[in-house]
Formats: structure tokens, C-alpha cells, sequence
């Protein structure tokens, strides 16, 4: 995501040349293809404008430290105005009610069923919650029974009435079973249109009247670009919800509605999905994310994604594992599956500060480890757990079993030898540099 954008502001920056103060001379330039960059962005012009103009109000006349280069303080400047553009600072979601209730808005394609099953993984599994789906969508038959299987998929249960075309009835009936059967959040999905229209706005509303939640989500697919600012400011102005929430950031966006939804509706992005899968959900953090348009990476949001899957038990059975030099290819499985929860390899990686221009052009598969894995289970019990006993025969039973190729078989036993060592050294506290001189060696080979 903001591939473009990144690409275009690091050109902008580079034109800023010279030492001692930014002038309106030297950084006019610089201004006007920020400004370029974000209208091919899909940025509303009057926010283009404005934001320009911020950033040169604060830059203008700041004295350049003699560490730091012009450029360098633009970045900085930028990078402030590109977080306060997207809200400044994490805002959460309500949850204060008994039970709690959350109305999804938006137009039909958005990704409104798919996110309600999102939220509702993400609420069962990091907040302790005991959500419930309400199928509020009673003339697309294909939303209930997609929110039933996304309910069977995450354990959740999705409350549904046969028959009923009352969306209205249907929520009320809904918070009563929640009520009774324990249920501390409600997540009410309604219907879509294709556009905007009158009666889809009488009966939203009338939803939100008789349920009174705690929090209404508008949900809106980034691809739209533009007209998502325009459909979200439609709907904000006749429910006035709480937050935005952007689908499909993963594809191919430019990024507009992102940097321009936040200054048109005055209401904060408070989630963007990733990615298909359940657990593609991250929560927005305005600052992060300019930090990643820029190029910076998310080390953050990357600790907070591996601590989720980080297992201290675990952790403890392989230290003890690499201390007597018994990691085996087990344990290695056990390393990719949690890898993989993480969630899209390519966004996982692009979160290490300076991967993101590295690997901008590379094809990563979220299924880049299937020939590790094919490979490994084609070993035996005792393969797996003793490496060491792999000889010429058995690598070419395994290449044949896994579909591979010997080379393919020698190059990971090869790889899993050299992770064991370094893994082992990094376990007892060897030096690191040590650790390093012996990578640089084998990259020399």
C-alpha cells in the first residue's frame, strides 16, 4: 500500500538541497511535488493545498542542525503533518455497554460481513470479549449465510430470524438473546446499496434508533479512492457514526482515502483491513502509518504482531532446545506456523524499517514457505527429529516424496544448519559481532 506515494515523496525530498536554513527558495520545489504526490494520490486538492502550505508555515526559517540536512528535517516536518492529516493520535472503540453494540455501515461491497467477522476475531481473541454476529442483512441472502460461516469459523455465534425482513426487530431481538445468554458485544451488520439512497439511509437509522449503540463503524473500501471520502461524508451526515473503517489497503490503492477521509468527516480511522484472511485486521495508528508511507517501516506494530503469537512456555522449551543444540526440524515447523499467524508475509517484512523499498518489487508469496514444509513433511519421524542422520539416500527419497529436487533438499538442510548455529549463539550471549563476521563470511562463499 502507498507504494506510489512513498516512491514519489522520496523524490521530493531529494530535491531539497543545500545547508543552513529551509528558505522559500530552495524548498518551492520540494512543496509543489509533495503537492503532485498526493493529488495522484487521490488526495482532495483543498487537503493537498492545505497540507503543503502547513508543512512550509513550519519549515520555513527552522534553522538545519549541523547533523541534519535540510532534506532530513523535511521528512520530519512531513511526517508530523502526515499523522496529524490522518488524526494524530490511536483512537479506540467504544465498548461500554451491557452489552455492548456496534452498528456496521456502508455501501454493499465494502467489506462490511467480512470485517464484522474480523472484529469479532479480533474482540475473542485480544480483548477476552464474547461477541455475537447479527445477520441484520435481510435482502442479500448471500450475507447471512457468509456471515454464518465466518461465525462457525471463529467460534462465534450469529444470531439470524428466518423469514423476517425487519432489520429493526431482528437487532432488538438480538441484544434481548445477547442479554440472556451472556453475549457482552453485539455486532449488527446491515445491508448495502450501490449507491446512496434514501430508503437505505430511513432504515440505518432506524436501526440505530432502536438499538442505541455504543459505536457505529463506517465501513468503505479504500480501492474507491476519492469517492470514499464523498460516500463517507454522505453517510456521516445522516448518522453521524464514530469511525471509519478502510478495507482492501492491501490492493493495489493509492492511499487518498486514507490521508483525506480523517479531514473531511472529523471522524478517526479506526481500523484497515490487510488482507483476506481472519486475522488481516490492524488497528490504525495514524503515526505508524506515516511512518510507513515514508518509508520507515512499523517496528512497532511488528513487536505487537509477534508478541500475539509469542508463547512463553513455548519460548522457554526452545531456549532450553538451542542451549543443547537439539532445535530440530520440529521446532522449525512449529517457527514458520507462528511466522504465518502473523499474517501477509510482503506487509510483515515491509514493516522492518528500510525493507519496504527492498522488497517494493518482489513477488512474496503468503505461501513462500509451502516447499520448506513440503520438504520437511516429507521426512520421517526421525528424520525431523534427528537431522543429523539425512545421507545421500534419504535426501533423494525426500526430493522425490516432496516433489523437489536434491539441490532444492541439500539448500535447506544447508540453511537449517547455519539458523541453528547462529540461533545457538544468539541463546548463550555470543558475541554478536562475531555472529556477524561469520554471516559476512558465508555471504562471500
Amino acid at each position: 500500500m502507498f507504494e506510489n506515494l512513498s516512491d514519489r515523496l522520496e523524490r521530493s525530498f531529494k530535491m531539497l538541497k543545500g545547508e543552513g536554513k529551509i528558505t522559500e527558495i530552495n524548498v518551492a520545489e520540494t512543496l509543489k511535488d509533495i503537492r503532485r504526490a498526493l493529488l495522484d494520490a487521490d488526495v482532495n486538492f483543498k487537503i493537498a493545498k492545505k497540507f503543503t502550505d502547513d508543512v512550509k508555515e513550519k519549515a520555513l526559517g527552522q534553522e538545519v542542525l549541523t547533523a541534519v540536512k535540510p532534506g532530513q528535517l523535511m521528512v520530519k516536518i512531513v511526517k508530523d503533518e502526515l499523522a496529524s492529516l490522518m488524526g494524530g493520535t490511536f483512537t479506540d472503540i467504544e465498548l461500554k455497554g451491557k452489552p455492548a453494540v456496534i452498528l456496521m455501515s456502508g455501501l454493499q461491497g465494502s467489506g462490511k460481513t467480512t470485517f464484522s467477522g474480523k472484529l469479532a476475531n479480533m474482540l475473542k481473541k485480544k480483548k477476552g470479549r464474547h461477541p455475537m454476529l447479527v445477520a441484520g442483512d435481510v435482502y442479500r441472502p448471500a450475507a447471512i449465510e457468509q456471515l454464518k460461516v465466518l461465525g462457525e469459523q471463529i467460534g462465534v455465534p450469529v444470531y439470524t430470524e428466518e423469514g423476517n425482513m425487519d432489520p429493526v426487530k431482528i437487532a432488538k431481538a438480538a441484544i434481548q438473546e445477547a442479554k440472556a445468554k451472556g453475549y457482552d458485544v453485539v455486532i449488527v451488520d446491515t445491508a448495502g446499496r450501490l449507491a446512496v439512497d434514501e430508503e437505505m439511509m430511513k432504515e440505518i437509522a432506524a436501526i440505530k434508533a432502536a438499538v442505541n449503540p455504543d459505536e457505529i463503524l463506517f465501513v468503505v473500501d479504500s480501492m474507491t479512492g476519492q469517492d470514499a471520502v464523498n460516500t463517507a461524508k454522505e453517510f456521516n451526515d445522516r448518522l453521524d457514526f464514530d469511525g471509519v473503517v478502510l478495507t482492501k489497503l492491501d490492493g493495489d490503492t493509492r492511499g487518498g482515502a486514507a490521508l483525506s477521509i480523517r479531514a473531511v468527516v472529523e471522524k478517526p480511522i479506526k481500523f484497515v483491513g490487510t488482507g483476506e484472511k481472519l486475522e488481516a485486521l490492524d488497528v490504525f495508528h495514524p503515526d505508524r502509518m506515516a511512518d510507513r508511507i515514508l518509508g520507515m517501516g512499523d517496528i512497532v506494530s511488528l513487536v505487537e504482531k509477534a508478541q500475539e503469537q509469542f508463547d512463553e512456555e513455548e519460548a522457554q522449551r526452545l531456549q532450553k532446545k538451542l542451549a543443547k543444540n537439539t532445535f530440530n526440524f520440529n521446532d522449525f515447523l512449529k517457527q514458520i506456523a507462528q511466522i504465518k499467524k502473523m499474517g501477509s508475509l510482503k506487509d510483515v517484512v515491509g514493516m522492518i524499517p528500510g525493507m519496504g523499498k527492498a522488497i517494493k518489487n518482489m513477488d512474496i508469496d503468503d505461501d513462500a514457505f509451502k516447499h520448506i514444509e513440503a520438504i520437511i513433511y516429507s521426512m520421517t519421524a526421525e528424520e525431523r527429529e534427528n537431522p543429523a542422520i539425512i545421507n545421500g539416500g534419504r535426501r533423494k527419497r525426500i526430493a522425490n516424496g516432496s516433489g523437489t529436487d536434491i539441490q532444492e533438499v541439500n539448500r535447506l538442510l544447508k540453511q537449517f544448519d547455519e539458523t541453528r548455529k547462529m540461533m545457538r549463539m544468539v541463546s548463550q550471549g555470543k558475541n554478536v559481532q562475531r555472529m556477524m563476521a561469520g554471516m559476512q563470511q558465508r555471504g562471500r562463499r
